[in-house]
């Protein structure tokens, strides 16, 4: 036994993800790869949470359905020209391109804070997973007023759910798009399926005259759920855009456009967004409002579309949990240069396995998403800066590694400070990151044509691609 277990660690130690190093070009993937990635991650069991919520907060039908398209057009245009460009020059992911910026120091404080609120995350879509298996075996599951775990059988279903999903993620980039490709296609259809099972009982419906009235009066009727705020069209376009904050313009996508053959694939995000962040969290929507506002994903899913419903929501959970835990071992690993990638996946699937025990985490999900997406905004600022402003005032990029520097201290004020004036800003949550990045981008900019402007001179290392 202890000789297999040997061999077994070996033969993960060799699983290669590029995680220290620029990925070779006979190593870049297809765009098909992408379509099923985006598409699995993003047609999701959050979707089953998210797209309930925008009921229970009383949006009016014209406002989701405009607030939707604006707000994923933006997040694909977001993926497009901000996160992929920099991927596929740069051939890194975001935690070992952050070193050369912001030095040793600066890049564990970061990789450190995105990989405990990616778990967090993950551990979201795990608990939304467990809902379904305990509704699958008769077991109490949480309600929408739990804050802790309500039974031991959904602490043990909760741990099953996270040990499939870190499983998974250990694999590495292929095996966790193969997942995805195989199961986006099949969740897609039950979302659909579900919520055309249940509009019948919701309202008579014999035309799209006959639909919109039902949309508008037992929907998305305008009248949030008692003690809920009531969100408009602008939260739902800001929520739409932001939803992967950290992913886009927060770059830690960086991780998986790095296998990309061209910055074009930004656009492939469309395959992910579109039916999952529209069109599921549509069908979701018309899910709770038929089972009477009851905040339960494995319930929504049952009642709609059987054991494949319920089955649907934990596969779900397992595709979006997957990349999600994938970047978060990817961003501990560089703060844990002595162990190997596995291990540190693994050691982040227990932590996430540990949080997804509390149902919390996925009851206040849209306040979560706002949270984290806000926490890593400026460092997502920083590098955009660092990699497209500065060249453009003569100003030499990369100066922590050049000069072997410990901590880039522009980079970590402009970080703190940034978050302190976003969160003092008198506005939704839901709208604070968009001043905070320009805000972020212009503090950065300042303090180094201030205290470190060093001119980039006749030098053009910088721009090569392998340099990048």
């Amino acid at each position: 036994m202890p000789s297999k277990l040997s061999n077994l660690a070996r033969r993960l130690d060799q699983l290669n993800e590029y995680d220290r190093a620029p990925v070779e070009e006979t190593q870049l993937h297809p765009a098909r790869k992408f379509i099923g990635l985006f598409a699995g991650e993003h047609v999701a069991a959050t979707e089953f949470v998210i797209g309930a919520m925008f009921v229970i907060h009383g949006v009016s039908a014209k406002d989701l359905i405009f607030g939707l398209l604006l707000g994923n057009l933006m997040a694909v245009l977001s993926w497009t020209f901000i996160a992929a460009p920099i991927a596929v020059r740069t051939r890194l992911t975001l935690y070992w391109y952050l070193r050369k910026i912001g030095g040793p120091g600066f890049s564990y404080l970061y990789n450190v804070a995105n990989a405990l609120l990616y778990c967090v995350l993950a551990g979201a879509m795990i608990s939304v997973s467990a809902t379904a298996v305990g509704l699958a075996f008769d077991l109490p599951t949480p309600a929408l007023t739990d804050i802790l775990p309500n039974s031991v059988s959904w602490v043990v279903i909760t741990l099953f759910v996270g040990t499939v999903v870190t499983v998974f993620a250990i694999l590495g980039f292929d095996q966790v798009s193969r997942f995805s490709t195989v199961s986006a296609p099949w969740m897609f259809t039950i979302f659909i399926a579900g919520a055309i099972a249940l509009l019948p009982g919701i309202g008579k419906v014999d035309s799209l005259a006959d639909l919109w009235h039902v949309a508008e009066t037992r929907i998305w009727n305008g009248i949030p759920t008692a003690g809920q705020e009531k969100y408009g069209f602008w939260h739902i376009a800001f929520f739409a855009w932001f939803a992967n904050l950290a992913m886009h313009v927060g770059l830690s996508d960086m991780a998986l456009f790095r296998y990309a053959k061209s910055w074009k694939y930004g656009f492939i995000s469309a395959f992910g967004i579109f039916p999952g962040h529209f069109l599921a969290w549509i069908a979701s929507g018309i899910m709770v409002a038929a089972v009477n506002r009851e905040m339960n994903p494995g319930v929504m899913a049952f009642t709609a579309a059987g054991v494949a419903g319920a089955v649907a929501v934990v596969v779900a959970g397992w595709t979006t949990a997957n990349p999600t835990m994938y970047r978060a071992g990817l961003a501990l690993q560089t703060a844990t240069p002595n162990w190997a990638r596995w291990k540190v996946t693994a050691a982040a699937g227990i932590i996430t396995t540990i949080v997804a025990i509390f149902p919390m985490v996925f009851l206040r999900l849209l306040d979560f998403v706002a949270l984290y997406g806000l926490i890593l905004m400026p460092v997502g600022a920083i590098v955009f800066a660092e990699h497209w402003i500065l060249p453009r005032l003569n100003i030499r990029k990369y100066r922590a590694e050049l000069h072997r520097r410990f901590l880039n201290w522009q980079a970590l004020l402009t970080w703190i400070l940034t978050l302190l004036i976003v969160f003092v800003l008198p506005i939704h949550m839901f709208f604070k990151w968009l001043p905070g990045y320009f805000i972020a981008q212009i503090l950065y900019v300042v303090l180094i044509l201030f205290t470190d402007r060093e001119p980039a001179g006749g030098i053009r290392e910088q721009g090569r691609r392998t340099n990048e």
